[in-house]
């Protein structure tokens, strides 16, 4: 499109096609933009600049609790004001000025609290098998990725949105680290960061700089040391065995790629409790205000726990607080990366899952997705790449983790993992 080879409506038409044909079945979206992208590629194909925007005409799908002005932020809630925004969030303008066309926004589990992604505007689900969820809460942005109905999503990761269902669909996903990239409303007592979702490591390291207005976010990593841990998990809990023997393989091939692989330590189960009261708690603050009878049993469920840890003094702020000053860096080590597994099991079935209560989607999330959380109580950048595929026939995820600063380090070592197993060459049936 900079070039003029094609043209930005001819290329957003296409994609806006392909969302009409397949989009039904994946429950990607919330709303599709149809006419108001139309009119937005035109205008971009108009700018005197063009030839010079790093994502010109690019078709992107916007998580739906990132303010698009013009419409409605309903966050997968029917609870959530249906007036539509009156500005785009800072990363929507940034995407917005570099070129890129916003097509789509994606569905999310309501207020965005759980690891899947099923709420009152419908359930999302797994392009790889439809009777899976594709994770959460970024879960319809990671679908819509995975399935080819945009090559960029943005979502964002409070305690591992952006990983999980990256890892779910067998597509990139990078959290960056605190303050990187300008953070989502409710940022989750700074927990949360804004982050791309793609199909190589190129596109998400384009993206993530375009989203932090940084051009020196580039893949670089010589000579790093790096601690594999195929069970990073404290003793007593289980991860997948071939997930474990993907990390096992992602470190010989980063050894024969040049860097030290030491062996990982096991997570102290402090920050996985903490972990947990955070996330009660963060559904306790995003819940208030909002009229009770139109959440969720899920939601509501989830919120009266987080106001009794923090009536308890339980919250988890202390230990977060602790960890993020230096007990994650002395747990660390001398390592310059970790790598893990980015789930424990496969991902469980897409159902309406926010019909339940606490107890059950408290063991779902906490059964196949307890990996990621530590690194947004740090604040540090993780990401995931894909790296094989489990027997089910469903994608196998890498995390890669690193302290502030080092998100090009993360893409460096995702883009030697690309290119052993280039799995952006595999696509759903």
């Amino acid at each position: 499109m900079r070039n003029g080879k094609a043209t930005v409506p001819g290329v957003v038409a296409e994609h806006l096609a392909a969302i009409e044909a397949r989009a039904s079945a994946l429950g990607a979206f919330r709303k599709v933009r149809s006419e108001e992208a139309v009119r937005e590629a035109q205008a971009v194909q108009d700018r005197d600049d063009l030839a010079e925007l790093p994502l010109a005409g690019v078709p992107v799908a916007v998580k739906d609790n990132i303010e698009v002005a013009g419409e409605a932020t309903r966050n997968g809630s029917a609870a959530t004001p249906a007036e539509p925004a009156t500005a785009d969030h800072p990363v929507v303008a940034r995407l917005r000025r570099a070129g890129a066309v916003v097509v789509a926004l994606t569905n999310v589990p309501e207020l965005s609290l759980v690891a899947f992604s099923d709420s009152v505007y419908g359930t999302a689900r797994n392009p790889w098998n439809l009777d899976r969820t594709p994770g959460g809460s970024s879960g319809g942005s990671a679908a819509a990725v995975a399935a080819g109905l945009v090559p960029l999503a943005v979502g964002n990761d409070g305690l591992g949105s952006l990983r999980i269902p990256g890892a779910c669909c067998g597509i990139i996903a990078i959290k960056p680290g605190l303050g990187v990239v300008p953070a989502p409303t409710h940022d989750w007592f700074e927990m949360c960061e804004n982050g791309p979702l793609t199909t190589t490591v190129a596109d998400a390291a384009l993206a993530l700089g375009v989203m932090a207005d940084d051009a020196t976010l580039t893949p670089r990593a010589i000579d790093l040391r790096i601690a594999v841990a195929p069970n990073p998990l404290p003793v007593g809990l289980s991860i997948d065995n071939e997930f474990q023997r993907a990390v096992e393989e992602a470190g010989h091939s980063l050894r024969e790629g040049g860097h030290t692989v030491v062996p990982g330590r096991r997570l102290p189960p402090i920050v996985g409790m903490s972990s947990i009261v955070a996330w009660y708690s963060c559904a306790a603050e995003d819940s208030q205000g909002l009229p009770v009878a139109k959440l969720e049993r899920r939601t509501r469920t989830l919120a009266a726990a987080g106001r009794t840890v923090r009536t308890l003094h339980l919250d988890g702020t202390r230990t977060r607080d602790r960890w993020r000053a230096n007990g994650a860096d002395l747990w660390f080590g001398n390592a310059d990366v970790l790598l893990t597994p980015t789930l424990a099991h496969i991902p469980p079935k897409a159902h309406r899952w926010g019909r339940r209560g606490l107890t059950k989607n408290t063991l779902l999330n906490v059964g196949y997705a307890p990996v990621t959380a530590a690194w947004n109580l740090a604040g540090w950048p993780a990401m995931t790449v894909p790296y094989g595929r489990h027997s089910t026939g469903l994608p196998i995820g890498i995390q890669l983790i690193a302290p502030p600063g080092a998100e090009p380090q993360l893409l460096g070592l995702a883009t030697h993992l690309e290119s052993t197993r280039p799995w952006s060459r595999h696509a759903p049936n």
